[in-house]
């Protein structure tokens, strides 16, 4: 897990919005929109239309990604929590 995986899966232990967390980070889209895919294509985030509304279908995360809320999976947490 890189640094920046490590410190967005600190945001997200409950569910946020993207733009939250790009401003709790600070970070540019590019490199949110990498993170947040690496993630997701790993399983350990779970993204959402609304904060109750989880997406079961494959998302693009590069052209939706702005549009969604994220939450840390099992496996995400277990991750995070283990190094």
């Amino acid at each position: 897990m890189s640094d920046e995986e490590f410190d967005l899966l600190d945001e997200l232990y409950f569910v946020q919005n993207y733009d939250f967390i790009k401003e709790s980070l600070g970070w540019e889209d590019e490199l949110l929109l990498k993170t947040l895919n690496s993630l997701y294509q790993n399983g350990m985030i779970k993204c959402l239309t609304t904060p109750d509304t989880e997406r079961f279908d494959a998302v693009d995360v590069f052209s939706e990604g702005k549009n969604l809320f994220y939450l840390a999976t099992k496996k995400g947490l277990m991750a995070h929590n283990t190094l």
